[in-house]
């Protein structure tokens, strides 16, 4: 359910959900007795994104003596004070009490009214009234209101009961250390107070005065209610230098087992890593969150006619006439920690990065990284793990690309402990980095898609970043049959890395590709099927330049990506990746063929045969199950009745047209809409009332821009 509570601000604060991962993962450490498992019982949740800052609001500006101190936002209430206390601890350690405290609640459309508050400040660039501001997260006012004054060498005198509150009896400790959100500390000039409240009473946000920012470092708290100062102390006190946490840890040598795939059927291992939920359609994540909200969506999740969920690359456009943009991709190889973390990591930054490939960037130093870290710190091993992670991915591989990691998060206390019939049973997660990537667009409209088009002759091109060694340990195949392996993919050369970047980057700039998807979770065979889905288009396949060994051909995990060319393109293409490096690395696998089925050949051998209808809906089931347990199960069922039909029929994809007619003094719009078993036209009355008003063509425009991103429609611009 948590995903509802992400989807909550989609739809009430405003912003779109563009990109995400899903990953199940749980095994049984083996020699371990059956009582230590390696897995999720405390589930990670990812929330991100990235924006515009103007210039001139860029940095903190120094906060004078005498500024007011003004808390924007919600009321405190006796939430979240178990705060760091209780997410730091082992679940099922701590107390009920610590565990109660610790809950919090989410309150979208307050902070919706913050951040259009925080807007109207923004819009007045250098006349803005806010001198610095500051979020307030771990620690409630206790942490975010001292370090706002610090930044800037002030104390501040404050008025415990300046605050609002919604619950009366709490405690004074309570007010000043609930951690409740959607609250901002900000800092304005008195003379500005006038203007600041004009924009909350606008928007119907709360906010308080609670005191002012001094000369002399102290801290003053005043509790006028029950005349006491729970706080005075100085500054000095909060923000001197503590001793540095030394940490003994040790390595521990993971235990692991070689793979044994003797007696698989191909067909079964194709089955199980296409509903494997890590591989499997993302729709019931998708479909609860808004992704068209601002107008600005140049690519989502949604790729294709019939709006099928395999894109790589999230790209929001910079405005509504421009090109320009933003890109974002994740990337994330958690089950590989099992076998060798630092690993994990270097592959978790390499599956962000062929992920934004899609989008037209430039240069790899366009990008920046955001990386959240997740482990189980003190557990035995994985502090090690987790320091030879972070040597490996921020002090070789990323300088080595050229990428800095100007921000992350953490959580270390990835680990459960509870008791089953009287024994002690231990779960821990895999060391887990979770990367995103952000980049600026030079052309949104040329951000590439997984969408096959038919093309006579045209081919799929593999490049193999694992220069065939075809690594199967902590893959989706070794999982589906509960295995982890021995060997697991890496990146062992990180200038091949570079090089497929910048070639892809090059090759889209020349318009030679078609269309692209990286490799990923469930390998060479998921990647093909996914373009199969989004196309209604079918795809013959050979083996015969990878190997003979079809399992590790097909559903190895290594670093790469396919896509597609014109034939008559092929000689340039060739050339220019083999002036790369990457000729040892590129393959021709296959081509694009109108009949919706998939085949695979090794030599003269027809391996495998499926129709796309088949792999779809064996792809496509998961998603419906899963939210069949989350929904109201009969309507789950019945809209999978929907989308399954059009699976296996065929049936007709989204289609919008839209005519404009301009006129010296206005515009006159007719919109078409074909979706399957139904036709709609609007252009009455909706656009016989728009055409008879008069509208600055700007804003016409605007108005159709925002009727089409309604409906998701793939490239808009």
């Amino acid at each position: 359910e948590g995903p509802l509570g992400g989807a909550a601000f989609n739809n009430e604060f405003g912003r779109p959900n563009l990109a995400g991962y899903f990953r199940t993962f749980e095994q049984p450490v083996l020699d371990s007795t059956g009582n230590e498992f390696k897995g999720y019982h405390k589930p990670i949740m990812i929330a991100g994104g990235m924006g515009n800052i103007r210039p001139m609001l860029i940095e903190k500006q120094p906060i004078p003596a005498g500024s007011l101190i003004i808390i924007l936002g919600g009321p405190a209430m006796l939430i979240g004070l178990g705060g760091g206390a209780a997410s730091s601890q082992t679940s099922g350690a701590g107390s009920e009490e610590l565990d109660f405290a610790s809950v919090q609640r989410e309150n979208p459309e307050m902070e919706r009214r913050c951040q259009e508050v925080i807007n109207h400040c923004n819009s007045m660039g250098n006349q803005s009234p806010i001198i610095s501001i500051h979020d307030i997260g771990a620690g409630g006012l206790s942490n975010a209101v001292p370090e706002i004054i610090h930044d800037c060498a002030r104390g501040g005198r404050f008025d415990l009961r300046k605050v609002h509150n919604a619950d009366k009896g709490m405690s004074p400790m309570q007010i000043w250390c609930n951690e409740a959100q959607e609250r901002y500390v900000v800092a304005i000039n008195p003379e500005s107070l006038a203007l600041f409240a004009s924009f909350c009473e606008r928007e119907h946000c709360l906010y308080a005065v609670i005191g002012e920012a001094t000369e002399e470092e102290h801290l003053s708290l005043t509790d006028t209610l029950l005349s006491d100062k729970p706080v005075d102390i100085p500054m000095s006190i909060l923000f001197g230098k503590p001793p540095k946490l030394h940490r003994n840890v040790k390595h521990v040598k993971p235990i692991t087992k070689a793979l044994d795939f003797t007696n698989i059927c191909i067909k079964e291992a194709i089955n199980r890593v296409l509903s494997f939920p890590t591989v499997a359609d993302k729709s019931f994540l998708i479909h609860i969150g808004d992704r068209s909200i601002t107008g600005l969506v140049a690519r989502d999740q949604m790729v294709g006619p019939w709006q099928v969920p395999v894109a790589d690359v999230a790209v929001t456009a910079s405005g509504f006439f421009a090109i320009t943009g933003e890109a974002m991709a994740m990337g994330e190889r958690s089950p590989i920690a099992v076998i060798n973390a630092p690993a994990s990591g270097r592959m978790a930054i390499g599956e962000a990065l062929s992920n934004i490939a899609a989008a037209q960037i430039g240069g790899l130093n366009k990008i920046k990284i955001s990386a959240n870290w997740m482990a189980a710190a003190g557990f035995k091993g994985e502090d090690a793990a987790l320091f030879d992670t972070v040597e490996a991915v921020g002090m070789e591989l990323c300088p080595a690309l050229g990428i800095a990691i100007p921000v992350g998060k953490d959580s270390l206390s990835m680990k459960t402990i509870w008791t089953d019939n009287g024994q002690e049973k231990i779960m821990t997660s895999p060391l887990s980095l979770i990367v995103t990537a952000f980049a600026p667009v030079k052309d949104v409209s040329k951000t590439l898609t997984p969408q096959l088009k038919y093309i006579k002759d045209s081919l799929l091109i593999l490049i193999d970043l694992g220069a065939g060694k075809n690594r199967l340990g902590g893959s989706v195949l070794a999982q589906v049959y509960n295995q982890i392996g021995v060997d697991c993919p890496d990146i062992d050369d990180s200038g091949l890395l570079k090089a497929f970047f910048n070639s892809i980057q090059t090759l889209n700039s020349q318009n030679k590709l078609i269309s692209y998807h990286d490799r990923s979770d469930g390998g060479l065979l998921a990647t093909v099927a996914e373009m199969m889905f989004a196309s209604r288009l079918g795809a013959s396949l050979s083996l015969d330049e990878l190997g003979h060994d079809v399992l590790s051909t097909l559903f190895n995990e290594e670093l790469g990506a396919v896509f597609q060319i014109r034939a008559s393109d092929y000689a340039e293409v060739i050339n220019l990746l083999d002036k790369s490096g990457l000729s040892h690395c590129t393959s021709v696998i296959g081509k694009v063929v109108k009949e919706q089925q998939l085949t695979i050949h090794l030599g003269d051998n027809l391996i495998y045969s499926a129709s796309r209808a088949k792999l779809q809906t064996i792809w496509s089931e998961v998603s419906y199950r899963m939210q069949a347990l989350r929904d109201n199960p009969n309507c789950a069922k019945q809209q999978f009745g929907t989308s399954h039909a059009n699976v296996l029929k065929d049936l007709p994809s989204l289609a919008i047209q839209l005519l404009i007619t301009l006129t010296s003094s206005s515009i006159v719009f007719a919109l078409s809409i074909s979706l399957p078993n139904l036709s709609l036209d609007i252009s009455n009355p909706l656009i016989n009332f728009l055409e008879n008003l008069t509208f600055p063509l700007s804003i016409c425009l605007f108005i159709s821009t925002a009727i089409l991103s309604s409906f998701s429609t793939p490239n808009l611009f």
